[in-house]
């Protein structure tokens, strides 16, 4: 499928990929008091759900935001919201945080991890907007998917812990399903020599720890692969889709990624590239990757 370029939808698309990146200035801190973790490589404490982290400053930011790797909080680092604190403190209860209204703050902390779940189908919808050409029947059928979870984003709180979210994604991933099989189909016909893909690459993958330096991945299907620790420096992986896959600690030194399907930058902040990684353009290059190699 080709990219879109009529001007009205890319502008539509740009003002609805700004609204699903995370303003932290804008949030009342809620993922660092809704979402659980474990100690762990990732985390330096156990925290439980609801409760505030330590390091929450009074003007609900992180105390030690510019020092997380190196103080045990590397998870911190690769989280996206999507968008969603904005939206819940913004939107959903009007710019009233969980200080001012303490009733409040039970009911915020579990409509969060909901609003997540929605504002990341909406970038995922978004996204396979983009692989569509303008017109065909496909992309008429995202954007009423898109739509509908939009809706959902702005009702009220009980309507939002009301919602089915498994029956929701499910419905979402057949059309996301959709679009990649058509992306990776055409990329594969254009493909002058097919590749060889490792015999153990396919959905839902175990390829943690894999020695994959410069394999061929062109258009293969990686959704939810364990790419925990495997080597893909140099590797292609053009029109890969790898939505959903784990890419902590996955080396992808000089890998070719500009291509690749529903990549996230959270992905990207997980694993360890440097200046030769190729990135699809909507996403940027993670600082640590650069700090790592000077």
């Amino acid at each position: 499928m080709l990219l879109n370029d009529h001007n009205e939808d890319q502008h539509h698309l740009m003002a609805h990929s700004i609204a699903l990146k995370a303003d932290c200035e804008s949030c009342f801190g809620l993922c660092c008091i809704s979402l659980p973790f474990s100690a762990s490589i990732d985390f330096g404490m156990d925290k439980n759900a609801g409760q505030a982290c330590p390091s929450l400053r009074e003007d609900f930011r992180c105390g030690v935001h510019r020092t997380l790797r190196q103080t045990g909080f590397r998870g911190c680092t690769v989280y996206d919201c999507f968008g969603a604190g904005q939206k819940v403190s913004q939107i959903t209860y009007r710019g009233v945080s969980w200080r001012e209204a303490p009733d409040t703050a039970k009911q915020m902390y579990e409509v969060f991890p909901v609003m997540w779940q929605l504002h990341e189908l909406l970038w995922y919808l978004a996204e396979a907007q983009r692989l569509q050409s303008n017109g065909s029947p496909l992309r008429r059928s995202l954007l009423s998917a898109f739509e509908e979870t939009e809706r959902l984003t702005y009702m009220a709180p009980n309507d939002v812990l009301s919602i089915d979210i498994p029956k929701h994604r499910a419905d979402v991933n057949v059309l996301l399903l959709q679009v990649s099989e058509q992306v990776r189909e055409h990329a594969l016909r254009r493909c002058k020599t097919p590749p060889k893909h490792p015999k153990k690459a396919g959905r839902g993958a175990d390829l943690m720890g894999a020695k994959l330096r410069g394999a061929d991945l062109r258009a293969a299907n990686l959704r939810g692969a364990y790419l925990i620790a495997a080597d893909l420096r140099d590797a292609d992986l053009r029109a890969a889709d790898l939505i959903g896959a784990d890419l902590r600690d996955t080396d992808i030194r000089g890998a070719d990624l500009s291509q690749t399907l529903f990549l996230t930058q959270a992905q990207m902040n997980a694993a360890k590239g440097d200046a030769r990684t190729k990135l699809p353009a909507a996403l940027a290059t993670p600082s640590h990757w650069l700090a790592a190699s000077e």
